[in-house]
């Protein structure tokens, strides 16, 4: 489904579009570059970062490029195969970010609360390990919304009430009972949500409770901002999340709820390299670096 049918707004958002998936990936793989080609940036909370912006950069690909061609030839036709591969694709990226966010509040949980031991807890094995089991989960969630898929039947030539393949719009799709589907998908969504979000909201409790102990009002400052963009971040990504969720279960036309799912899947990853690189003195210093080698 396109976002509108007013012919004249097609030109419109097809350069809008456009414009924020070039920026989204010129902007992330700026940070790739950044945190690579900077030896001061080799550490665990920038690692997860350069890890996060390749995710944003496979989310934003994952919808935006096949919403941007439906746009310009006004044909929102998706194969069956290739609408199973965007769902997948899409489902790996959202539990990658949602990983990564997790797994980057832990890492600022060792930082300001077991200083000393930072280097030797946060070592590159452990780093890898992480990043792997992330990716591993996010596979996993993956493969089992593909099997609530394939198990339904649906008429052809149906069309989904959204400009990408999104799992839920296509299990509302089956005209036959999926009630044992919903409640899978429901469970999916309690732990790859619940949990992470309740692990990023403990990390925070026990960082804010150890800040508040640093005596001095310059060390706490420092302190609070070494997770002030990672924070930003999370309340932007759940933020945007919940929104989308609430906003589609309120209103009855399914456009709204496209309109609203844009955010989610467009606007967030756009806006965390700005995010990273406004709030982050050494991410501006390796950045006025990497331009000055380059030109």
């Amino acid at each position: 489904m396109s976002l509108t049918d007013d012919p004249d707004l097609q030109p419109v958002l097809f350069g809008l579009f456009l414009s924020m998936s070039l920026v989204t990936v010129i902007g992330n793989l700026l940070i790739i570059l950044a945190v690579s080609s900077d030896s001061h940036l080799h550490t665990p909370m920038y690692f997860f970062l350069s890890i996060l912006s390749f995710v944003d950069i496979c989310f934003i690909s994952t919808t935006a490029p096949k919403m941007i061609v439906d746009i310009q030839t006004q044909s929102g036709v998706i194969s069956y195969v290739g609408c199973l591969t965007q769902m997948s694709l899409y489902a790996i990226f959202v539990c990658m970010d949602d990983m990564i966010l997790t797994v980057m509040a832990y890492d600022r949980f060792v930082a300001i609360c077991h200083p000393l031991q930072y280097q030797v807890i946060m070592n590159s094995r452990l780093c890898g390990f992480l990043t792997l089991v992330s990716f591993l989960l996010s596979l996993l969630d993956s493969q089992l919304h593909n099997l609530m898929i394939l198990q339904i039947t649906s008429f052809k030539d149906v069309e989904i009430p959204s400009f990408f393949c999104d799992p839920s719009q296509l299990l509302n799709l089956s005209c036959t009972d999926t009630s044992s589907d919903n409640i899978v998908r429901y469970f999916l969504a309690a732990v790859y949500g619940l949990f992470p979000f309740s692990g990023i909201i403990f990390s925070y409790y026990k960082i804010i409770s150890s800040i508040l102990r640093i005596p001095s009002t310059g060390g706490k400052y420092k302190a609070f901002s070494t997770c002030g963009s990672h924070l930003a971040v999370v309340c932007l990504f759940f933020g945007t999340g919940v929104g989308v969720y609430l906003s589609s279960a309120a209103s009855h036309s399914p456009r709204k709820g496209a309109v609203a799912s844009v955010m989610y899947t467009v606007v967030t990853p756009m806006l965390n390299p700005f995010i990273y690189s406004l709030r982050n003195r050494d991410i501006k210093n390796a950045l006025r670096r990497l331009h000055s080698r380059i030109f």
